[in-house]
């Protein structure tokens, strides 16, 4: 629910910054905070492996496909999660390799699967069905090291967002698991990885917990069926952040604690062989750190109060899309005594093309600037070209830098628009 009363979110950025930039740059558009991706992912990185030390994160491409953001990332040590042919050649760009590049994806054309294989990729295989399409796309070869995807169905509960794992088109069943394990083995596969992603922007620490337990269990049972020994177990991602203010965010120090619990009661303590444990979070590495600064342009009063803004849901779809709440705020408000209930909209011929609902705020004036918080993941990466709009510039900021503001990706013009018509 909106909150009736104005509710204060910290900003990532000050007023003054938030400013300058929009001095330099036209609105609407996407600032993320370099220094604070990094700090952030350092910090996780360094919670893990105090307890595993070969651990990385995959960090998943999709919340932020940005060259500049996963070099940031790599820098700090992190590999990439990538699910198209798109992601994995940005990730080439970038230097990833190897074991750098977990690949996971559903419905794959034969091309992706070669691509990833060229590249040493860790391929994390969907169905039992992949297993043959896959051998047959790389000429009768089979990689070295094979995952696979579990959805474990009503073993496990999904979250509200991701919803139940058997209602999900991921994964294979408890029932292919072992099925799938064997006819790798049949095809000369000699390393064996476990996969499971069932939750989405979750907080509760426990729900990750459980899925380790699910995992390492899982885990015993098909080393003991099968005779086969597993040296990697991918938790997955689905690590939330506080989107909402009085929101807690995820304590990495607490979370990897209970992980390694289960790990040395169900791993270690029963004699296996030790696993390198990763994940593939995304949301939660450069999600907080990223704002869309628009404009005001108009106000208008009919059944309710609307202000409508220079960026649209083509700049940020998550609200029409899911309903997700993005906090605003309004920056240095023309008149901060007063307060209004409003839709803020965007342009789009779409009634769903709103940031907020019925959400109160500062008075607003045309040409105030709102910042919207937390679009660092899942923001300009679902960026579309619906009704003609141009998907906005990225730029990110490091506070040390001669110049702190960095262009990253400039904004759309109607050429590149256009560019793909061959009759114009």
């Amino acid at each position: 629910m909106e909150p009736t009363i104005i509710v204060e979110k910290e900003m990532i950025f000050t007023e003054q910054q938030i400013k300058e930039a929009v001095d330099k740059y036209p609105t609407p558009f996407h600032m993320y905070h370099g220094d604070l991706i990094q700090s952030n992912a350092q910090s996780m990185l360094n919670s893990f492996r105090k307890h595993f030390s070969d651990y990385t994160n995959y960090y998943a491409v999709k919340a932020a496909p940005n060259p500049y953001l996963m070099k940031l990332l790599k820098d700090c040590g992190m590999g990439v999660d990538c699910s198209s042919m798109a992601e994995l050649l940005l990730s080439e760009k970038v230097g990833f390799k190897n074991n750098e590049i977990m690949f996971t994806s559903n419905n794959t054309p034969a091309e992706e699967y070669i691509k990833a294989y060229e590249l040493g990729a860790v391929i994390n295989l969907d169905d039992i069905t992949q297993i043959d399409y896959l051998r047959e796309s790389l000429g009768g070869k089979m990689p070295d090291l094979i995952s696979f995807r579990y959805n474990p169905g009503p073993l496990k509960k999904g979250n509200a967002i991701i919803g139940e794992p058997q209602e999900a088109k991921f994964g294979l069943t408890g029932n292919d698991l072992p099925l799938a394990y064997a006819k790798a083995k049949e095809y000369g596969v000699k390393r064996f990885g476990l996969h499971c992603m069932v939750a989405s922007n979750e907080l509760d620490v426990h729900y990750f917990e459980e899925t380790a337990k699910l995992l390492f269990s899982t885990v015993a049972q098909l080393s003991d069926q099968l005779g086969i020994e597993f040296e990697m177990v991918n938790l997955g991602g689905g690590v939330g952040i506080p989107y909402r203010p009085g929101q807690n965010r995820i304590d990495y120090d607490r979370l990897t604690s209970l992980i390694h619990k289960a790990y040395t009661e169900m791993i270690i303590n029963k004699g296996l062989k030790p696993l390198k444990v990763v994940t593939e979070c995304g949301r939660v590495i450069t999600g907080p750190y990223g704002v869309l600064v628009t404009k005001a342009l108009h106000s208008k009063s009919t059944y309710k109060e609307y202000i409508g803004v220079d960026a649209c849901m083509a700049n940020l779809m998550r609200p029409g899309m899911y309903g997700s709440y993005h906090h605003i705020t309004v920056v240095s408000p023309q008149d901060p005594g007063q307060t209004q209930k409003y839709d803020i909209v965007g342009s789009l011929c779409e009634n769903n093309d709103k940031f907020a609902i019925d959400r109160v705020l500062p008075k607003i004036s045309r040409g105030d600037i709102l910042v919207i918080h937390d679009t660092g993941a899942h923001g300009h990466s679902m960026g579309f070209n619906y009704n003609g709009k141009l998907r906005s510039a990225e730029y990110v900021y490091h506070q040390q830098s001669a110049t702190p503001f960095k262009c990253i990706r400039r904004a759309e013009t109607y050429q590149d628009l256009f560019s793909t018509l061959l009759d114009i």
